[in-house]
């Protein structure tokens, strides 16, 4: 995550034509002030020509490039079907945050390599139409920022509830999306259908991974591994 976060800090240099203050940094890569000062210190240590001026703001001297992304055939490969399957079972933004990575990826791979990208041998065919995809950035914004949140949910039974949570992850199947979350009302891991969720509101306060509470921890109570099926809507872990 930190190698895709400095990624970005050199985008937000190279995509603007004039100076930029590190608040500006800040903001267009979703980070505090402190981390984009610690960043730009760290591509600097590591021979990125960031030149900054006090009052002023930094800049990327001109003909800058990362050396290409020394992968392989089968490593592309796998990237491609990755981007291929998020942008068949994702929602509209995480599929095009899909191919906007993808782009990124063929943009710093070796040139007789960036084939493997552009005309892929590895297809993902289009999900089966059971898939019930909704809009899914609000539940992953709320697991990044480790959101308490409010979820009004109808079970598959009909039955209605309410809870206060903790949103752990997402997992994708083959016809829907199941969240993971911690119920602090039933002190316990369950697993809910995304679609099935009538109301979704993030809560101002924040949660901190709490040993037990965790995803992990929800796998290891499952004796999950990562090719192993995912649980089913509302079954304890």
């Amino acid at each position: 995550m930190r190698l895709f976060r400095l990624l970005s800090l050199l985008d937000a240099l190279r995509l603007r034509h004039g100076p930029v203050t590190a608040r500006q940094i800040a903001a267009d890569c979703g980070i505090s002030l402190r981390t984009a000062y610690r960043d730009i210190a760290d591509l600097q240590a590591m021979g990125a020509p960031i030149r900054g001026e006090g009052g002023v703001g930094y800049v990327l001297e001109p003909g800058y490039f990362l050396p290409p992304l020394g992968l392989d055939e089968e490593e592309l490969e796998a990237l491609a079907l990755g981007a291929g399957l998020v942008a068949g079972c994702g929602d509209a933004a995480l599929g095009a945050a899909a191919q906007r990575a993808l782009a990124k990826v063929a943009g710093a791979t070796r040139s007789e390599r960036r084939a493997v990208l552009i005309d892929p041998i590895l297809d993902a065919a289009p999900p089966a139409p059971a898939l019930a995809v909704t809009d899914l950035a609000p539940i992953r914004r709320a697991i990044r920022e480790r959101r308490m949140t409010e979820i009004d949910y109808l079970s598959l039974s009909g039955q209605a509830s309410h809870r206060r949570a903790r949103p752990l992850g997402l997992t994708v199947f083959n016809h829907a999306w199941l969240l993971t979350i911690w119920c602090e009302t039933a002190q316990d891991f369950r697993h809910l259908r995304a679609d099935l969720i009538s109301r979704f509101h993030p809560l101002p306060d924040r949660f901190r991974p709490e040993s037990g509470k965790r995803l992990a921890d929800c796998h290891r109570r499952e004796g999950r591994r990562p090719e192993t099926a995912p649980p089913q809507p509302e079954k304890r872990c």
